[in-house]
């Protein structure tokens, strides 16, 4: 048999050894299944961030290699989803009339501009987070950003805005100019 445990002046039966399941092993006795090989869920409280919809990386590939978009703005809606789209003939006030006073929003502009009698261009990744917005949205958009834009590839600047002082044309010109 067993060995015996003494406790206080009552003699009880040492409990079998509980099996390991390994490292996938919860702590404070919550117990989960490892995942099957192959199995790609998303863990929505993870650090990766929020999914996004294949339309988002489709219309952005159209902006950088037919130019058929001056600008497209996302928003997350579940996942990341695209909320406008500006002609190529759009404006950058009209940009900027589209981004919310209380929300947060993703944009990618196609920034034109002259440098040394040249007319260039960058595509300028937005990250507009108004201090208006809710807190929840605001970290929500700030935790789903780096994985956001990893999905969209030839992101040549990036500009952080919270508010429209932080979106007006003199600031993209300066920061393209850094470049």
């Amino acid at each position: 048999g067993r060995p015996l445990l003494r406790g206080r002046g009552t003699e009880t039966e040492r409990a079998p050894p509980r099996p390991s399941t390994g490292p996938c092993e919860a702590r404070e006795g919550k117990h989960t299944r490892p995942r099957a090989r192959g199995d790609t869920r998303v863990n929505m409280s993870s650090a990766a961030g929020t999914p996004v919809d294949d339309k988002c990386v489709l219309k952005f590939k159209e902006l950088k290699n037919k130019r058929t978009f001056k600008f497209i703005t996302f928003k997350i809606d579940g996942p990341v989803v695209v909320d406008t789209e500006g002609a190529p003939n759009s404006s950058f006030e009209e940009f900027t009339g589209l981004l919310p006073e209380n929300e947060c929003r993703y944009a990618v502009f196609d920034f034109e501009y002259e440098k040394e009698g040249c007319k260039k261009s960058k595509i300028v990744f937005v990250n507009w987070a108004p201090d208006t917005a809710k807190i929840r949205s605001k970290m929500i958009y700030a935790s789903s950003k780096d994985a956001f834009k990893r999905d969209l590839d030839g992101i040549q600047v990036e500009i952080q805005a919270t508010d429209f002082s932080e979106v007006e044309e003199q600031v993209f010109i300066d920061k393209v100019g850094m470049f």
